[in-house]
């Protein structure tokens, strides 16, 4: 597999699978803000770059979104992803209730701009789902 890693912090570990052509992100724990909009942008520059069309997102460490981030999510980052090719999400779920609640508008607008989207709470599960979604 060739996989290689794009940013490596505190917050998270994003890299790139350039086999099936999707970014991998990993939170490390709760992340808002700054942290989380540098991540999400410094990834998706990534994505469109190399022109990867998938997404698989472990935010099983991760907690309640902001109402800023979510604002962030669906009115600026999800349409500059979507028009760059995005089609295809494997989302694992935050552990904490909160955080999986947080998430639906955010899953939902994104499914509204076209990106294809499933829900998991096993990694192993959306990394096989991702690398063949068709």
């Amino acid at each position: 597999m060739s996989e290689k890693t794009v940013i490596k912090n505190r917050y998270a570990t994003v890299r790139y699978n350039s086999e099936h052509g999707y970014i991998y992100h990993t939170f490390h724990g709760p992340i808002s803000g700054e942290p989380f909009q540098n991540i999400m942008n410094g990834a998706l520059d990534t994505l469109l770059k190399e022109k990867g069309d998938r997404w698989l997102s472990d935010d099983r460490k991760n907690a309640e979104f902001t109402q800023e981030d979510v604002m962030f999510a669906v009115g600026d980052w999800g349409p500059r992803a979507s028009k760059g090719g995005w089609k295809y999400w494997a989302l694992v779920v935050p552990e904490s209730i909160a955080g999986r609640a947080s998430m639906t508008d955010i899953v939902q607008t994104f499914w509204e701009m076209g990106v294809r989207v499933r829900v998991f709470t096993k990694l192993d599960e959306a990394k096989a789902w991702i690398e063949n979604p068709k």
